[in-house]
């Protein structure tokens, strides 16, 4: 027997099983469950107070949305793959509480709009999840910075020593990148408004001040959703066609969360280079590392690879969405189911992400003997060299000139420049004094004189 669907009065045909494989989207928009029904108990507030249901028919169906509701929440919910989508599937179990009453639900609705109201709904859960996990990161490197204050390394541009920093400076360049991501999604999310009313696409016959109900009047949700909830008002549409087309708002979080896989990416290669024998900066923790089916002695650092590998997933999701919107004439079409499967994966993804990098940073351990050992590199403080000579009064580009012929010198020479006596660095310079510049070949005096950071 052919599943109930949400259509088909004017077809002569039970649809090709072909077509109902392949149209199906059960299989992932089952994620959209609660927040489809928390919009049908809305609905159902909305047709008694516009007066397509009385009191009793109201109650009826609210009591039956909330058993429902109760029921896609439980671990015992598995929709199966029977029904077209997740909105049918809810209809269906409505008419099996409810009867004939449950039909009365779909006036003046249509999916296109259900859709967009779950969406929504689910990306302002989805961003407070992402959240969450961001600041327990962020709470990571904060932690690890504290730890190791005091820590000095090379940093690099070009993969090259340019100057010694400090480690905190180090984390906390990526704390202030994962916290401008969580204000981008914070921001999102607060221009992701709540609307209902748009119909398929030209409205309903319902008057727009009916459509103005508060989420909290007519549902306690479980606690992952409570705050929601508390706060979530709808409001009626006021431009009932971009209202079912509008799909910006996934595309805006797709971006946001590729720029979270991006800075994720590039502080899983820092540490993956830290780890190797080459640099030896730190010792990754034996629980977030996994070993060599053939060579014994491997530590690899799969799951930072993972992230590496991870955010082209996350880029081909936007560029997923964008391509399949990039050119849809007004207004809803088929092709937008295919924005859920990208941005529930996204989601899933950065989520799994956070939560495996903060578990990696906590137990992270800095080496700091083998740091110690590349902070010997009088190359990192050749421009502490050029401000000696700018503070003895020789102008920025003549020094800038004197010591990179100072530092040839020293390579060719293999003689490192704190051991050249006087005579040969007056040879490049008259001002220079050995025992002033011996001291500047060190860390703790190069972080030092950078004053231009406000700490």
């Amino acid at each position: 027997m052919a599943q109930k669907k949400l259509w088909g009065g004017r077809f002569g045909k039970e649809t090709n099983v072909f077509v109902e494989e392949f149209t199906r989207s059960i299989h992932y928009d089952y994620k959209l469950a609660r927040y489809d029904i928390l919009g049908s108990i809305l609905h159902v507030k909305i047709l008694k107070t516009s007066g397509y249901l009385n009191s009793l028919e109201a109650e009826k169906l609210t009591a039956a949305l909330k058993d429902l509701y109760r029921y896609v929440s439980g671990s015992a919910f598995n929709p199966g793959l029977k029904d077209e989508d997740i909105h049918t599937f809810i209809q269906n179990e409505l008419e099996k509480r409810t009867g004939e009453l449950a039909l009365k639900l779909h006036t003046a609705r249509s999916r296109n709009d259900q859709v967009v109201f779950a969406t929504k709904v689910y990306c302002k859960i989805a961003v407070e999840a992402i959240q969450t996990r961001i600041f327990a990161f962020m709470g990571a490197l904060d932690t690890a910075a504290k730890n190791n204050e005091n820590i000095i390394l090379p940093g690099f541009t070009h993969l090259q020593h340019a100057q010694p920093v400090y480690l905190k400076d180090y984390l906390g360049a990526y704390r202030n990148m994962f916290a401008r991501d969580s204000e981008r999604l914070a921001y999102i999310s607060q221009t992701i408004k709540i609307t209902m009313g748009a119909g398929a696409l030209a409205g309903t016959p319902i008057n727009s001040a009916d459509y103005r109900v508060n989420a909290k009047d007519v549902l306690d949700g479980p606690e992952d959703i409570k705050k929601l909830i508390a706060a979530l008002r709808v409001e009626p549409v006021t431009n009932s066609l971009d209202s079912v087309s509008n799909r910006d708002f996934v595309i805006e979080l797709l971006s946001a969360l590729s720029l979270i896989a991006t800075h994720l990416s590039r502080l899983s290669e820092d540490l993956i280079l830290w780890a190797t024998r080459e640099f030896g900066f730190i010792e990754l923790d034996d629980a977030f590392c996994t070993g060599s089916s053939l060579m014994p002695q491997k530590k690899n650092p799969d799951v930072l690879e993972l992230m590496r590998g991870y955010a082209g997933r996350i880029y081909g999701n936007l560029l997923s969405v964008l391509t399949m919107m990039k050119g849809l004439p007004l207004t809803y079409n088929r092709d937008m189911q295919l924005d859920k499967e990208p941005l529930f994966s996204s989601f899933q993804i950065i989520e799994s992400e956070l939560t495996v990098m903060e578990g990696l940073i906590r137990t992270i351990q800095f080496n700091r003997e083998k740091i110690s050992e590349h902070l010997k590199d009088e190359s990192l403080y050749a421009t502490d060299l050029v401000y000696y000579l700018v503070d003895k009064k020789i102008p920025f580009k003549m020094a800038h000139a004197i010591i990179g012929k100072l530092i040839k010198y020293s390579l060719d020479s293999r003689i490192q420049i704190k051991d050249l006596p006087e005579e040969k660095l007056k040879g490049f310079s008259g001002v220079f004094v050995k025992s002033e510049i011996k001291r500047l070949f060190d860390p703790f005096v190069s972080v030092k004189s950078k004053k231009s950071i406000k700490r």
